[in-house]
């Protein structure tokens, strides 16, 4: 045998367990497709790479099973990222809602933490490696892969698939651990983008390009879950944080609600207007609260350049559904090519919680993306990728 472990896939998940497992005085091998490990890390946040989320729970991911990320998130906590990192000169600075970015470093030292590490130990990455055929009997697995034109075979008892998932094919994302999965007889939760912009077509598009750039504080939900956060007018629909969140829990047909003024009464404010300045122009008061640019779009839908004092119980009952209740029907997603992350996956019934072992084929591994586990928005899922790896690396 050539390693205690061979892992497949240089993500995040990968190198953290290939890091863990040196620890352990455990030797593993990472074959990576890409030519560099960590490219989905180096990219991340811009580059600067939001690597967890202080407030990271079981509570914050969708999954046919929603407990499954308990036993791994119990064994690896934020407190242990956080302490991880910062023992490698990495200390972390909240940017919003728990969001920790490298305060004066960025993603590429995310990543060369893990490689410096690995060299340290020994552990080999070897990328531009394509795994071609995997063959498992007597207890073990035979990977063959091939790189600079030749093909290689390795052996080991222990074998982990930490391919990811299908975002951002020119990434070198793959279906890989998908496709192993289906060929063994694993079952597997549908897959579709998530963190994903929503895009609108129709007689509502060009007044959503219009405001192409545009950014406004909202609360948007569904009958599922709300979020806080701005939205982001684009050319072809709308993206921000708050539509990026509220995709993972949408599905073509359906609408979503987005409450533009979330934490005021447009009702009780032109009530208190018309008290004392019944001149004042509606559009004079949404002013207050959004650019003029929006105001003036508002035109479409309100009677922006009447008085307040003039306003129908009819139109204040208008604006205050188009304030606080304006509906949304997406025609679809941007798809995997803007996704940041994919929902669905292995279903985790087929894994043990507390290993990731797979129960069906022992000494195989899944973690990270390509397991049915999906966060929000914010670190979360490097949060779930460090912990698979850290519980991986302790049953290998």
């Amino acid at each position: 045998m050539e390693a205690d472990a061979i892992i497949i896939g240089a993500g995040a998940c990968g190198l953290m367990c290939a890091v863990q497992a040196g620890y352990l005085g455990k030797k593993v091998i990472i074959l990576e497709k890409g030519s560099k490990a960590g490219a989905k890390i180096l990219i991340s946040g811009g580059g600067r790479c939001n690597y967890t989320n202080m407030f990271a729970t079981d509570e914050q991911f969708i999954s046919g099973n929603k407990h499954f990320s308990k036993s791994a998130f119990t064994q690896w906590t934020v407190a242990d990222t956080i302490s991880f990192f910062e023992t490698y000169g990495i200390n972390g600075k909240e940017k919003t809602l728990g969001q920790l970015f490298p305060e004066d470093k960025n993603a590429k030292d995310i990543v060369e933490v893990f490689t410096t590490i690995c060299s340290d130990f020994g552990q080999e990455i070897k990328c531009n490696a394509d795994v071609t055929d995997i063959i498992q009997s007597d207890g073990s697995y035979s990977i063959t892969y091939q790189q600079s034109g030749k093909t290689y075979t390795l052996n080991t008892p222990k074998l982990v698939i930490a391919t990811g998932g299908l975002p951002i094919p020119k990434m070198g994302a793959t279906d890989f651990a998908l496709r192993f999965a289906r060929k063994n007889g694993l079952k597997i939760i549908d897959t579709a983008p998530a963190l994903v912009p929503l895009t609108i077509t129709g007689k509502e598009e060009d007044w959503y390009a219009q405001l192409s750039g545009n950014s406004v504080f909202c609360e948007v939900s569904n009958d599922k879950i709300s979020f806080e956060e701005n939205i982001l007018f684009t050319h072809w629909g709308l993206s921000g944080p708050a539509v990026l969140q509220i995709s993972s829990y949408w599905q073509p047909g359906e609408s979503i609600n987005i409450n533009l003024l979330p934490h005021e009464d447009i009702t009780a404010l032109l009530e208190e207007e018309r008290k004392y300045n019944g001149k004042t122009l509606l559009s004079t008061l949404l002013n207050r609260f959004y650019a003029k640019k929006f105001t003036d779009a508002l035109h479409k839908y309100l009677p922006v350049d009447k008085q307040v004092a003039s306003l129908t119980k009819t139109e204040l009952e208008l604006i205050h559904q188009t304030i606080h209740l304006f509906k949304v029907k997406p025609a679809g997603d941007k798809g995997y090519d803007k996704a940041e992350v994919m929902r669905g996956g292995i279903d985790t019934s087929e894994l043990s919680s507390k290993t990731l072992e797979c129960k069906k084929m022992p000494g195989l591994y899944f973690g990270g993306e390509c397991v049915d586990v999906t966060g929000w928005l914010g670190g979360y899922n490097f949060q779930w990728a460090w912990a698979c790896g850290f519980v991986i690396a302790q049953g290998i």
